[in-house]
């Protein structure tokens, strides 16, 4: 009975916390990193790490509030890591538990093939665009790549290049919010970087074929 209980109040404690955690603004993100500054990085990392995870967490926020506590470049190499150590747990999970899943899962969605078809056919640039935006499936990607034959090299030039970009950005663009409306350039440079990453990731990834 006792164990029930401890289950219980555990499983809405947890509940209670994600919709606090799914809501929270840029202000109490700041605050929390501040609160926690002695465990230095670890705040910065975990955040968009858990959001790897649960894509209900709001990373945009997690990343501006980095960029903000811990400056532009600490910033984005912390969201970075922990994004891309989420992506890749994912990744690992559902090539580790799900793979034998994979043909049965085509055969009862017909029109699932497509789409792991179009992920192994292509590989590197559906993976990598889908990573460039912050409000994609990443998730969904990230099974589904696990769940293909792609590989591993293929996925993770793909998405760490892919979450580099959108993180920077975010980075870049949200560190200084005021900034971005006085210079535009900025804007320019996001998307300049955003081509020279893709083009890097299309080469980097010709060496291992």
């Amino acid at each position: 009975m006792y164990s029930a209980h401890l289950l219980w109040s555990s499983a809405w404690s947890f509940h209670e916390w994600i919709s606090y955690a799914k809501d929270i603004n840029l202000e109490e993100i700041k605050s929390l990193l501040q609160r926690y500054s002695q465990f230095g990085p670890l705040p910065g990392i975990l955040l968009p790490f858990l959001e790897a995870l649960l894509p209900i967490l709001p990373l945009v926020v997690f990343v501006v509030a980095n960029a903000a506590a811990y400056g532009m470049w600490w910033g984005f190499l912390f969201s970075w890591i922990g994004v891309a150590s989420g992506s890749f747990l994912v990744f690992m999970l559902a090539r580790r538990f799900g793979y034998r899943y994979g043909d049965r899962i085509r055969r009862r969605f017909p029109k699932s093939k497509k789409f792991f078809d179009y992920i192994e056919r292509k590989g590197f640039t559906p993976i990598f665009l889908l990573a460039c935006f912050p409000f994609s499936p990443s998730v969904i990607v990230n099974i589904a790549s696990g769940l293909s034959k792609i590989p591993l090299h293929t996925f993770f030039i793909a998405m760490a290049l892919g979450k580099g970009v959108m993180i920077f950005t975010l980075s870049f663009l949200g560190h200084d919010l005021q900034a971005m409306a006085d210079q535009p350039w900025r804007i320019v440079m996001a998307i300049a970087f955003l081509i020279l990453m893709w083009l890097g990731g299309r080469k980097l990834e010709a060496r291992y074929h």
